[in-house]
C-alpha cells in the first residue's frame, strides 16, 4: 500500500478552566506513540504512513481528546493520496532549516 499524508486538527469542546491545548497534547500524545512519522504544526499535525494505520491513529486521537475531559471534539482531517506514495519531504523539505 502507498504511503500517504495524513494531517488532522482536533478542536476540543472544553468547560470551565480546562486548559485547550493539555487536552490537545493528549491527540498529540497519541500520535507520538503510535510510531508513526508526524511532525506537529502550529495549526494541524501531519503524519506519514499506510492509510488504515493513519485513519486508527485519527480514531484514537479522537477518543484520547474525549477521556481527557472533553466534552465534543471536531476533527478536520486531510488526506493526501496517490497511488505511487506521499512523503512530507517532497513538499517540504527545501524549506526545512537546517
Amino acid at each position: 500500500m502507498p504511503r500517504v499524508n495524513v494531517s488532522i486538527q482536533v478542536i476540543p469542546r472544553v468547560t470551565g478552566d480546562q486548559d485547550i491545548y493539555d487536552i490537545v497534547d493528549e491527540a498529540i500524545g497519541v500520535i507520538q506513540q503510535s510510531g508513526v512519522k508526524y511532525e506537529v504544526g502550529p495549526m494541524e499535525t501531519t503524519m506519514e504512513g499506510e492509510y488504515d494505520e493513519l485513519m486508527d491513529v485519527v480514531k484514537r486521537a479522537q477518543e484520547a481528546v474525549i477521556a481527557a475531559g472533553s466534552e465534543r471534539v471536531i476533527t478536520i482531517v486531510k488526506i493526501d493520496y496517490s497511488p505511487s506514495g506521499v512523503t512530507m519531504e517532497e513538499k517540504v523539505g527545501k524549506y526545512r532549516q537546517r
